[in-house]
């Protein structure tokens, strides 16, 4: 409870871009365009690979969880933020922000897992081409699908109950867009050390671990790929890889910055610049960067649209 003078949080207002005024129409008018091609791009990526069969490996069968988790983490995110684009910022309940925090999180901690398993799934194709079928089998692609799920959600849920024994008294003005952890942790009046701390360290145990295993399976994959004598077959091999390397490296960079550098050495507005690419940004260049350098997903698109016209 806070003391005599202060009253406990109940609402909290989100500045937004206050400061560019004159331009909130382009902007609200460009996160409205970026929102609609994310979801209508994912949602042709799952369509696709649910209704073709040339699209039944297990590489497709993690992509299409990506691109769920990618419409899930938009939706979460973009509507209230155009909300708060049009009103040159706005306000959402203490707990309506607090879930907005815990899905966004949880979905971004599944689409870390889930990257790291399709770089397993590389790692078997290129490496292990003559078991793979056996290792990557419909059992072991769907018990590490529902693995990146369920520890996504459940070990947010840790997180979750340190941050709500904060007190949160008197000031309840956030300079972002949307909920985030930096933002809300300014607000505390109590100390937020311990919650900054499990932050770090499920952000260690969701993000640089995964990214060290893919890290690893990629100079497995480098090393085998250089051995092969044919230029031909070694480019083919490496293009089914390419697409999630560029994925990979688009999105752990951003959360790198975010969530392991410490909030002091980093600006709100840096904050704000960065947590809009990976929110809006890699949910949008994932199904262009899995389309355009996939020769099977770029002949199915193509397909689709000559036997309609």
């Amino acid at each position: 409870m806070c003391g005599h003078n202060k009253t406990d949080v109940v609402e909290l207002v989100l500045l937004g871009f206050r400061n560019l005024h004159h331009l909130k129409g382009l902007i609200f008018f460009l996160f409205l365009i970026f929102y609609v091609t994310t979801i209508t791009g994912n949602i042709l990526i799952i369509s696709l690979i649910a209704t073709n069969q040339k699209l039944s490996s297990p590489m497709y069968f993690f992509l299409c969880n990506l691109s769920l988790c990618e419409i899930f983490f938009t939706t979460i995110i973009m509507p209230n933020m155009l909300y708060v684009v049009w009103g040159d910022g706005g306000s959402m309940s203490f707990y309506s922000c607090f879930t907005q925090f815990y899905l966004g999180m949880s979905v971004g901690s599944v689409e870390c897992l889930l990257l790291m398993a399709m770089s397993y799934d590389r790692y078997l194709a290129v490496c292990n081409p003559l078991r793979y079928s056996y290792l990557m089998n419909i059992k072991t692609r769907n018990l590490l699908a529902m693995w990146s799920w369920l520890s996504g959600f459940m070990v947010m849920a840790i997180l979750m109950v340190s941050m709500s024994k904060l007190q949160f008294c008197g000031f309840n003005t956030i300079d972002h867009v949307f909920c985030d952890l930096a933002p809300i942790l300014q607000l505390s009046s109590t100390d937020t050390y311990i919650v900054e701390m499990e932050s770090f360290l499920l952000t260690v145990a969701f993000s640089l671990f995964p990214f060290m295993l893919i890290l690893l399976s990629y100079i497995s994959i480098i090393s085998t790929l250089v051995r092969i004598s044919s230029r031909t077959s070694r480019q083919k091999s490496f293009s089914t890889c390419s697409s999630h390397l560029v994925s990979v490296c688009t999105y752990f960079g951003t959360i790198f910055i975010i969530y392991l550098v410490p909030s002091q050495k980093t600006s709100a507005k840096l904050n704000k610049i960065l947590s809009l690419f990976y929110t809006i940004g890699t949910p949008l260049l994932n199904p262009i960067i899995y389309s355009l350098r996939n020769q099977e997903m770029k002949s199915c698109i193509k397909a689709c649209f000559t036997s309609k016209a």
